[in-house]
């Protein structure tokens, strides 16, 4: 069934391409129907539907009949319109985030409907080749929505300040637990359990579950997370309740995520929990001690990483809020990456790029990520670490300053590695990388410091031309094949050159 949305905005098309067909400008069709100017534009935009009177005199201006104006049914030009309407994709996309009314959409779309109409359909054509589903979908408008606000957001974090104040909370690094526990289940009427999960062997890897029954409030965590992700599972159900977000995915994101809304109150909730363990204050005058350092310190980093109790991704992901606001270092990437401890494939598992996208990044072609990435190195040593049973299950760090073969950034990258809880045998990596611009060079005295390593990087093997690279794992086969390529395409120049020179002679 045609929403009433749909109706608007299909009477609207009708009559702005018979307006047109016509010859009549709106303010001659609009004086001759005896209507205004702007209500005919809102006619038009599909915001207004007139009533019956309003129709035939626009009918009878038209030189139309009045249940050919009102039909739902749509020429061959306006055809593609139609298929889009009747399709779930504008219900699933999120125009309203960036300002752009569904009018808006189908305007641009009316102006050439065939050749928009195949620009979209390439595009869910490559979406399939790619395997990209509706949840990654989600994921990718959601990494655009940060990246417009610089992943900083005011008024959640005046949410929060006001919550802490409110609840008497402390300021200072660390957030009590007991605390948080105590706000869930006194003030917001939860119950919390951490066995329940522990019976399901397939659930061993969520780390929580929000599972409520008729009108009671249950949280289950996973027993075997350790205590700062217990804290932060904790901060995230309270950003529910305080926020009072209702559209919600009772399990992780990565599992089901029925709706876009649904994703984004999980964002929120996330968003809340990191600025409540991380006071922006706290966190701010720390960051501007350690810039001051003019030697890198990585015990220095982890140090203030762990006043604060919280694990190396919460961190790092809070720090993506942090610098660009408060000290103008815009210009980043966060990367994490995920390994099965030995095996050598690392997958990029969540990412974020400010202002723009950096290298590097991720890509769904299975190609082999650079293994002269600080992030990827770092697992490598955290695995040894391990197998020498000299890890004692906290966090490790590395800095690099990598540049790119065929570019001129480089980036100032500070990773941080540990084992992942609960998963056994999973390790992961949390990178934050920086633009070596002059912003950063300027506010971050350590940048220069003699003992960080320098590395040419590439993306992947399969599209790295530094040859004697002793760490390549493949190939540089998309290489080889652009040579192909070009090769051709300079032997059939030659061929045709060869002929031309012959007619000419």
């Amino acid at each position: 069934m045609i929403n009433e949305q749909n109706i608007r905005l299909i009477f609207g098309l009708k009559l702005k391409q018979l307006r047109s067909k016509r010859g009549l400008s709106p303010k001659e069709l609009a004086k001759q129907a005896g209507i205004s100017n702007s209500y005919l534009n809102e006619i038009e935009r599909g915001k207004k539907y007139p009533k019956a009177e309003k129709i035939l005199a626009l009918a009878q201006v038209l030189d139309t009949h009045y249940d050919e104006l009102v039909s739902l049914k749509l020429n061959k030009n306006l055809a593609p319109i139609a298929g889009l309407l009747n399709s779930n994709l504008l219900r699933e996309l999120p125009l309203d985030l960036f300002g752009i009314g569904v009018e808006n959409l189908i305007e641009i779309i009316s102006q050439a409907p065939v050749k928009v109409s195949a620009f979209i359909s390439t595009l869910i054509d490559m979406a399939r080749n790619y395997e990209l589903n509706i949840s990654q979908f989600y994921l990718t408008t959601l990494r655009s929505y940060q990246q417009l606000h610089d992943n900083y957001f005011e008024d959640i974090e005046q949410i929060v300040a006001d919550f802490t104040k409110a609840q008497q909370l402390a300021t200072k690094p660390p957030v009590s637990i007991d605390a948080l526990h105590t706000l869930l289940t006194q003030k917001y009427d939860y119950v919390i359990d951490s066995n329940v999960l522990t019976n399901y062997p397939e659930l061993q890897s969520i780390r929580a579950l929000y599972a409520p029954c008729g009108k009671q409030k249950q949280l289950l965590i996973n027993n075997n997370l350790n205590v700062a992700q217990k804290t932060f599972q904790l901060a995230k159900e309270l950003g529910y309740a305080a926020m009072d977000l209702k559209e919600r995915n009772v399990g992780p994101s990565w599992v089901k995520v029925d709706s876009f809304d649904q994703l984004l109150n999980n964002f929120k909730a996330s968003y809340f929990a990191g600025a409540l363990l991380i006071n922006r204050n706290s966190l701010v005058k720390k960051l501007k001690n350690f810039f001051m350092r003019t030697q890198w310190d990585g015990a220095a980093f982890l140090e203030i990483m762990q006043q604060f109790n919280v694990s190396p991704e919460t961190f790092m992901h809070r720090l993506t809020s942090i610098l660009p606001r408060f000290f103008g270092l815009n210009q980043l990437f966060f990367l994490r990456f995920s390994t099965r401890q030995g095996d050598n494939r690392y997958d990029i598992t969540k990412e974020l790029h400010l202002p723009e996208p950096h290298n590097p990044h991720g890509n769904e072609l299975n190609e082999h990520y650079c293994r002269r990435w600080i992030s990827i190195n770092i697992l490598k040593d955290l695995y040894e670490q391990q197998q020498a049973g000299i890890y004692q299950n906290g966090a490790i760090v590395a800095v690099q300053r990598s540049y790119y073969s065929d570019s001129s950034n480089e980036y100032f990258c500070i990773s941080v590695a540990r084992a992942m809880y609960p998963t056994p045998k999973q390790n992961s990596s949390v990178t934050l990388g920086f633009l070596m611009n002059r912003d950063f060079k300027t506010k971050v005295r350590f940048w220069n410091d003699g003992q960080v390593p320098i590395r040419m990087v590439n993306e992947t093997c399969e599209r790295c031309r530094i040859m004697d690279c002793a760490e390549r794992v493949t190939p540089p086969t998309v290489l080889q094949k652009q040579a192909r390529i070009e090769q051709v395409e300079a032997v059939v120049e030659n061929l045709l050159q060869s002929f031309n020179d012959k007619n000419l002679h």
